[in-house]
This record gives structure tokens, sequence and C-alpha cells, in this order.
């Protein structure tokens, strides 16, 4: 009776049993075959390439993946660029997938207006390695050697804003200290550049280098003292030019009071009673009186216009009346008209109707004395009425008396 066999073959309920039988040929006779250990070899080989087949298969899957993983980051890396960014002179380095500096600024949330500068510009393109500044623009409310400005600068520092100005710190006066910040809401400074003052005094000229913010500080600096009325020839509180030249004028003074007269005025009023031509004085004019104070001032030793620096009126001038006479003249007195008139006007006074005699009795053409003149119908003084008022009222006294009121020229009339 046989015994139970070692070969897996023989069992065809295992798994290995049925694949060996499906792949292997069917035995052949000789002395390498039909063994129990010959059938064992040929199955374990059989197994082992099964094996082989299915690893291929899960490896070949796994290195695709790893290649495109690899490849991706690759590109990944080749994206990334480190950059330097200094702000207001804050450097750091960073990395940025940013395609260029307005793209790097917009994702590091710094905002840039018109007055910040920006290196390179905002629309060039951002290289690995590049390099990437920024400084705000900060206000500045300059006063500089008196001119007031409202400027822009991107310093931090007071040196920084006067060299980027152009400003010629040495020697200036600075309201801050050339190293105090320039902080982002801005800085008022004020400036006084050195300058050189030529000054004129006591007949000598002294030049001088000075950041005063007025003249008569300058004028100390130089040691130059004003003394009582002293002045110079541009104000003392005014701002001292570069290469202005300043006089000094000594003064010296007094006062001097003197009484001047007011003239007054003269009034005119019309008045039919008087012939054309004729003016009477109706109130007599007299002038006031007031007292003045002069100064009386030396300049350098040159002696100036007195200049009035005080009034006082003592009386006030009343003005004076005359009456202008507005009445026509007639033209002829009958029986005095046909005479020589002018002969006889020259014969007692040359010809001059203001003429007075030397006791002052007597006046005018014909020398009437002021009661014969009145009685003829004249008002006030002969001399004062117009020369053919004078004639008529001379001919109405020839009517009256004939040549008898002139015993020396009075035949004059007749040639």
């Amino acid at each position: 009776m046989p015994g139970p066999t070692s070969d897996p073959a023989a069992d065809p309920g295992t798994a290995g049993g049925a694949a060996t039988a499906a792949e292997v040929p069917p035995p052949r006779r000789g002395r390498h075959d039909g063994g129990p250990a010959a059938t064992a070899t040929r199955t374990r080989r059989g197994n082992k390439a099964g094996r082989g087949t299915a690893s291929w298969r899960r490896i070949v899957p796994q290195a695709l993946v790893v290649a495109f993983l690899a490849g991706g980051t690759s590109a990944f890396v080749a994206a990334d660029k480190a950059v330097r960014l200094t702000v207001d002179g804050e450097p750091r380095t960073l990395h940025t997938f940013a395609d260029d500096v307005d793209e790097l600024l917009r994702a590091e949330g710094l905002g840039v207006g018109p007055h910040d500068l920006v290196a390179p510009a905002r629309a060039a393109d951002l290289d690995d390695g590049d390099e990437i500044v920024v400084r705000y623009g900060r206000p500045l409310q300059l006063t500089l050697d008196g001119q007031r400005r409202q400027l822009w600068t991107t310093a931090d520092t007071v040196e920084g804003a006067l060299r980027q100005l152009g400003v010629r710190a040495e020697g200036a006066y600075l309201s801050a200290p050339r190293t105090a910040p320039v902080p982002r809401g801005g800085l008022t400074l004020n400036v006084r550049t050195e300058r050189s003052v030529t000054f004129m005094a006591d007949g000598r000229e002294r030049t001088i280098r000075t950041n005063a913010a007025t003249v008569q500080e300058a004028l100390d600096q130089a040691g130059i003292s004003l003394h009582a009325q002293d002045t110079t020839s541009v104000p003392p509180g005014s701002f001292p030019r570069d290469g202005q030249t300043v006089t000094v004028l000594r003064i010296t003074g007094t006062r001097e009071v003197r009484e001047e007269r007011i003239p007054y005025e003269t009034e005119k009023v019309r008045d039919d009673a008087l012939f054309a031509g004729t003016e009477v004085v109706e109130r007599v004019g007299r002038p006031g009186a007031r007292r003045v104070t002069y100064s009386l001032r030396s300049v350098n030793g040159v002696r100036q216009k007195p200049r009035r620096i005080a009034e006082e009126t003592l009386r006030e001038p009343v003005s004076q009346l005359v009456r202008v006479g507005t009445r026509p003249l007639p033209d002829s007195v009958a029986g005095a008209d046909g005479l020589d008139w002018g002969a006889l006007a020259h014969c007692e006074s040359g010809g001059r109707a203001s003429a007075t005699d030397a006791s002052g009795t007597y006046g005018g053409l014909y020398q009437f004395d002021v009661q014969t003149w009145q009685s003829l119908g004249g008002s006030g003084s002969p001399q004062a009425a117009s020369g053919t008022e004078q004639t008529y009222r001379a001919k109405k006294l020839y009517v009256q008396r004939g040549a008898s009121p002139w015993p020396h020229c009075g035949r004059r009339l007749y040639r």
C-alpha cells in the first residue's frame, strides 16, 4: 500500500499546487526527473518569478509620482527670490514670489505716496538678490534767512535734510541740532546761514561774518553801540542780508520853540449897492498866532531841516470880509464927459488908482479925501475903488463944484 507523498503537486487542494500544475509541463523520464526534490525546486522558482512581476507593477507608478513632485519643487524654488528691503534705513532680508517692486511693496503692506522715494522704480522687475530702498517723505516747514517755505524731505535727520536741500549749514544757526531726527509727522526748522555784513560807523568800516537775526544783533557782535537818538540806515530790527552795507547814524539834536503867525482868510460878499469893480472891506482881517516846537537834528555832523513835532494855537485868526460891487456903472455924466480926465489923474496921482498921499488923507486917481468920496456915494476909501468908479465920482464932483477941488491940476481938464 503506498504512503503519503511530500510533493505539493500531488495535493490538488492547494493554490500552489494548482499554479504549478498549470505552468509546469508533464514530467520526462530520466535520471533527473520524477523525484520529490526536483519537483519542490521547480515550484520555488515559479513563486519567485510571480513575486518579482508584482513588485515592478508597484514601483513604476511610485517612481512616476516622485519624478512629478521633483519637477514641481524645482519650479517652486525657481519662483522664490531672496531680496534685501531697506525702509528708512532699517534693512531686512526676505523671500518673495513678487514679480516687480510694486507687488513686493503691496505684499509687505508698504504704502508709498508722491513725496516718498522708492529705488529702483516701482515698475522695475524683481530678481533674486535685488536690493530695494524705501524712504518716506517728511514735511519740513523751513524758515531760511527769514523766508518761510513748506518743503518735503526723505532725510531722517536735520543734517541730512539740509544737505538734501542744498543749504549750507557751516556757521549757520539751527533751531534744532544737526543730529535731531526728522519725524514722519514733520518738523519746523529755523535756519539762519552765515552772512557777510559791513558796518560804516564813526568814519570806520567793519565787515563781520554773522548768523544774527537782526541788524541790532549784528551790531552788538561787531562791538558797535547805539546811544540816545542814534540809529541805522536800515531798521535795527530788520534781517541783515549777505553783502549788505549798513551805515550807523550818530544823531544829536535839540528842541526849539517858535511863535508863528496864522494867516487870516478873506471872505467876499456880492453887493449890488456898489458899482462893478468896487470892493469895500467890511471887516478887517486879523492874523492868529501859534506856538510851534521844532526838532533840530544833526546826523553825522550834518544839520538837518527842522522837523515840527508839536503845535499849540494861541489865538485864532479873524477872516476879512469884503463887499464886491455888482451894480453897473453909468456910461456918462452930463456936463463932464468931454473933459480930459486922464490928464487930471496923471497930474494928481501919476495915473495910479491906488495912490495915497504921504499923510494918508487923500487917495485914488483924483486924490479924494474920505469924506468927499462918501458924500459922492462912494464906500470905504477912494483908493480901494476901481479907476472907472473914481472917474465917475470925480465927474459928479466936477458938476457940483467945477475944477475947484483940484486947484493946481484942474486946468489940465481943458487941454
